[in-house]
C-alpha cells in the first residue's frame, strides 16, 4: 500500500522535485522546495485531522501535496497539469489504487488558481496549504534585486503566518502578521486576491467560512 513516507523518500519523486525547484530559481521565483511541499501537506493533515477526515483521506492528501508542483521542472505554465501526468506513472509504481491515483492526480491538478477548483474535501485541504505558505524564506530575489517584485515582497514582508481551523465555529482563518515597511496590508490583499479567493471555495468545499487576518485586521 503506498504511503507518504514511501512517496517522501522515493529517489524519482526527490529528483523531479529538486528539478523542478532549480527551475523556479532559473525563472526568479519563490521557493518551490522540499520546504514548501512538506509544508502543504502539513497543513492539509491539519485541516483534515481536526476535521475528523480518516488517517487513510489523510495520507492520500499528503501525497497529492508533496507531489503538486513537480510539474514545475517541465514549465511553469500549466504547472498543475504537469505534475499530475509525471505523478501517474510514479504512484502507480509505488502500489497505489486505480481508485487512489485517481484522486491524487484531482488533487495535484486543481491546485493551481488559474485554473483549479476544491473537486473535493482533500483538494480543498491542499489548496489552502498550498496558499497559505506565505514566508520570508521563500524568497529568493535580494530587496534591490531588478526582479524582486510585488508577490517577493509580500512573502518578505510576513513574519508570521499560520492557518487556524475552528470545527466548532465552523471557520478556517489564515492570520498573519506582516512588516508594513515592507509591504502593505492592500499590496497583500491585491497580491493575493485570486488565491484568496481559491481558498474561500475550498473552505466552502470543507463547511466552513474562509477569514483572511492580517495584522489583527479581518481582510476576508
Amino acid at each position: 500500500m503506498i504511503t507518504f513516507d514511501l512517496v517522501k523518500n522515493d529517489p524519482e519523486v526527490r529528483t523531479y522535485i529538486e528539478k523542478a525547484d532549480a527551475v523556479m530559481v532559473a525563472i526568479g521565483y519563490t521557493e518551490h522546495s522540499y520546504a514548501h511541499v512538506t509544508r502543504v501537506a502539513v497543513t492539509a493533515e491539519k485541516i483534515l485531522s481536526v476535521l475528523g477526515y480518516s488517517q487513510r483521506d489523510i495520507e492520500i492528501a499528503k501525497i497529492a501535496a508533496f507531489l503538486h508542483d513537480i510539474g514545475n521542472l517541465v514549465n511553469r505554465v500549466n504547472h498543475a497539469h504537469s505534475s499530475a501526468i509525471l505523478a501517474a506513472p510514479i504512484l502507480r509504481r509505488l502500489g497505489a489504487t486505480p481508485d487512489e491515483i485517481a484522486d491524487i492526480l484531482s488533487i495535484i491538478g486543481h491546485h493551481d488558481e488559474s485554473s483549479a477548483a476544491p473537486v473535493s474535501p482533500l483538494a480543498a485541504a491542499v489548496i489552502i496549504g498550498d496558499k497559505a505558505d506565505v514566508r520570508r524564506s521563500r524568497v529568493r530575489q535580494m530587496l534591490l534585486d531588478p526582479h524582486f517584485d510585488m508577490h517577493d515582497r509580500v512573502n518578505f514582508s510576513v513574519h508570521q503566518a499560520e492557518v487556524i481551523i475552528d470545527a466548532q465555529e465552523k471557520a478556517i482563518t489564515m492570520e498573519g502578521t506582516i512588516d508594513p515597511e515592507v509591504s502593505s496590508v492592500v499590496e497583500f490583499f491585491e497580491a493575493f486576491l485570486p488565491r484568496m479567493t481559491l481558498c474561500r471555495k475550498a473552505a466552502e468545499k470543507l463547511g466552513l467560512r474562509f477569514h483572511l487576518r492580517i495584522n489583527g485586521a479581518n481582510l476576508l
